[in-house]
């Protein structure tokens, strides 16, 4: 217990120290208005009575949302490279990286807690995290997925679009955090850890920054997902990998993937459905989509060339692995990012980036002695870290971004996305250690050594990944 909470300070200060920042009084989000379709036989605007000239800007507001279906089509695309990205991408590419006798159960686990939290997402993970509420929570009006009709719009898209949107995210958020405890955990704790993970963790930090909540009211910028989803995994994946201490034979024997392969397939899965993650979170096909599309794919270029040289500097050669990991640290990098940069500070923040996650899995992973199976902290927390405070440096318009608000200075938006950092590392950590608590007692984390000797594929699911 003592090295996690070291561990956990350590990062909270790393946050803290980062690079200079500022603060922002926009919510990252628009927080999401559901509004019904003009019936057939609603008048169009065009043939309304003519109205006072002073009344016109008030008429002109509350005028109906209408159906967009541009709009639609777009994200309807978007959902779907996003389920690409997490089936098969994400379970290709981490299934790659664990020995052979494992391969199967890191597919297995992948694959089942995405169905699992779309089912609690309908349920009531939705609600939750897009009504109103409090700072933390929203509330259960929506439930079910009450109320909610083919009639029903989010902006200019149905609402079902929207949420099963915001589902894909939530069901790919807990399939991050696999890597962090691979080899050793047990099915039956995946499953129950996860459900009460997405419950107590994910969803309150999506509320607080995209439901209108906290951190949404402090202006905190992340466009797609650097807080919610990578820091927020992360942060799970390293306390995951504590408390279930280190794999048998983990610094004494040899751990190599045993499909270079199969993880490069993932990492270009995960690269191709990715534009999905980030393009669609402007949930419209407009100039900013634009935008968001040209600085992931620059952020994930540069990280990879900056990742492959750092080992062509320090270790003498490159390696498919570490062009892989590139990849998904500029990925996970320009995700708060883009859309609030331009292309030339996406290539910045993608190429440091790489730096900065190959430290931690190399350099700071020794240091601390804990065994991230798959890198999870040192990726996808921080490269999260680096991307969230990164936002609010490369937004100012003199380096190409958007700009800040209105009596907003870089300072202030760095500040406030380091606070958003810092929130998420102490709600996560702490709730994380709480529910591996509970679910030790009530189904045990760990399999026994002779199970983890063998191989979870034949132990835990009596099946082989490659009959040779």
């Amino acid at each position: 217990m003592k090295k996690i909470l070291s561990v956990l300070s350590l990062v909270a200060l790393m946050g803290l120290a980062a690079t200079p920042v500022a603060y922002a009084e926009e919510t990252v989000t628009e927080t999401v208005t559901v509004t019904e379709t003009v019936t057939p036989d609603a008048a169009p605007a065009a043939e309304a009575p003519a109205a006072p000239a002073e009344a016109a800007p008030a008429e002109a507001a509350a005028a109906p949302a209408t159906l967009d279906v541009g709009n639609t089509a777009f994200m309807i695309i978007a959902t779907v490279l996003v389920i690409l990205m997490t089936i098969p991408g994400l379970a290709l590419f981490y299934g790659g990286l664990v020995r052979q006798k494992n391969m199967l159960s890191v597919l297995m686990q992948v694959f089942v807690v995405f169905s699992l939290i779309s089912v609690l997402w309908a349920a009531y993970g939705y609600s939750l995290t897009f009504t109103e509420g409090n700072m933390i929570v929203g509330g259960l009006s929506k439930a079910f997925l009450s109320g909610i009709t083919t009639d029903s719009l989010s902006g200019t898209i149905p609402e079902y679009v929207f949420l099963t949107f915001q589902m894909i995210f939530a069901a790919l958020t807990p399939g991050l955090i696999v890597g962090g405890f691979a080899e050793r955990i047990k099915f039956s704790a995946v499953l129950l850890f996860t459900a009460l993970w997405v419950t107590f963790a994910y969803i309150p930090i999506a509320h607080m920054v995209w439901g209108g909540g906290y951190l949404a009211e402090l202006g905190a910028k992340d466009f797609a997902g650097g807080t919610v989803v990578h820091i927020n995994a992360g942060v799970a994946a390293l306390v995951g990998a504590l408390m279930l201490g280190k794999r048998i034979g983990y610094g004494k024997e040899a751990m190599p993937p045993h499909n270079l392969v199969m993880t490069m397939i993932g990492a270009s899965l995960l690269w191709v459905g990715w534009f999905g993650f980030n393009v669609g979170s402007e949930l419209a096909a407009d100039a900013t989509a634009g935008m968001v599309l040209i600085n992931t794919q620059l952020a994930t270029a540069a990280a990879v060339i900056g990742w492959i040289f750092a080992e062509w500097l320090f270790r003498g050669k490159p390696s498919m692995l570490g062009a892989a990991s590139g990849a998904v640290a500029g990925l996970v990098a320009i995700t708060p990012a883009c859309g609030f940069i331009g292309p030339m500070g996406s290539i910045i923040l993608g190429f440091t980036a790489s730096f900065v996650s190959l430290w931690g899995v190399t350099k700071l992973k020794g240091a601390l002695g804990y065994d991230d199976s798959l890198d999870v902290f040192g990726v996808h927390g921080l490269a999260g870290i680096w991307g969230a405070v990164g936002t609010g440096v490369l937004m100012a318009p003199g380096l190409g971004g958007v700009g800040y608000a209105e009596g907003v200075t870089m300072g202030g938006q760095v500040t406030t996305q380091i606070i958003a950092v810092v929130v998420t590392l102490i709600w996560t950590g702490v709730v994380s250690v709480i529910l591996y608590k509970i679910v030790d007692v009530v189904v045990g984390l760990r399999v026994s050594e002779e199970y983890e000797r063998e191989g979870l594929d034949t132990t835990e699911h009596g099946e082989r990944a490659y009959s040779l």
